[in-house]
């Protein structure tokens, strides 16, 4: 699997966001590089487990969009006279 990146204007709102986060809940300071490099930090840590899922969930809603094709070619089958 590949590097997971975020687009560079993504990565600096989310550092923002961290970054307003951890001084709202947590009166902690974190800003600049610092908020960066934690967001890369997280992005490298956690986002495969936040990538892999939305695999799974693309997975299963495609298996059943699958199921409704086939049931719908089945509902579409003649009847076939004996």
């Amino acid at each position: 699997m590949s590097k997971i990146e975020l687009p560079k204007d993504t990565a600096e709102a989310a550092a923002k966001a961290l970054s307003k986060y951890l001084k709202d809940e947590l009166d902690l300071e974190v800003k600049g590089f610092d908020a960066v490099f934690l967001v890369d930090y997280i992005t490298e840590r956690l986002g495969p487990h936040f990538y892999n899922q939305g695999l799974y969930d693309a997975q299963a809603i495609l298996a059943k969009k699958t199921d409704e094709i086939g049931e719908a070619i089945l509902g579409a089958e003649k009847p076939v006279k004996r």
